[in-house]
C-alpha cells in the first residue's frame, strides 16, 4: 500500500496544520461514519500526531513531513493505494483511491 501526497496538497497540510517541515506526523485513519467510498460505514480521518508513530503500516515522507497509516488501519484500504490531492475548485484536499499494484498479504 502506497501513499502519495501532491505538492499542492502538501502545501494545504502545511498551512492548515501550521507544520514546520521537520519531525511532523500526519496520520490517516479509518473512522466510523461519514461518506467513505471504499468501506461502507467508514470514512478517512486526518490527525496531526505529536509524537513519532510506533506501528506504521504505510508511510510517505515529503519535505520532512511523515504521512502515515497505522498498522491497525491498513484494513480500510484493502487493495488500494491512497493519493491525496488538492482541489482548487473546492479549496480542500481530496482522497483518491487507486488499485494497488502491490500484492496483498
Amino acid at each position: 500500500m502506497n501513499i502519495q501526497v501532491t505538492k499542492p496538497a502538501l502545501q494545504w497540510f502545511k498551512d492548515e496544520f501550521n507544520l514546520k517541515e521537520k519531525d511532523e506526523y500526519i496520520r490517516f485513519f479509518a473512522r466510523y461514519g461519514g461518506c467513505g467510498s471504499i468501506q461502507s460505514g467508514f470514512s478517512l480521518g486526518i490527525h496531526h500526531e505529536e509524537e513519532k508513530p510506533v506501528s506504521v503500516g504505510a508511510r510517505e515522507e515529503t519535505d520532512g513531513i511523515v504521512f502515515f497509516i497505522a498498522e491497525e488501519d491498513i484494513w480500510y484500504f484493502k487493495g488500494y493505494d491512497l493519493k491525496v490531492k488538492y482541489s482548487r475548485k473546492n479549496e480542500e484536499i481530496e482522497f483518491v483511491y487507486e488499485e494497488s499494484s502491490e500484492q496483498a498479504d
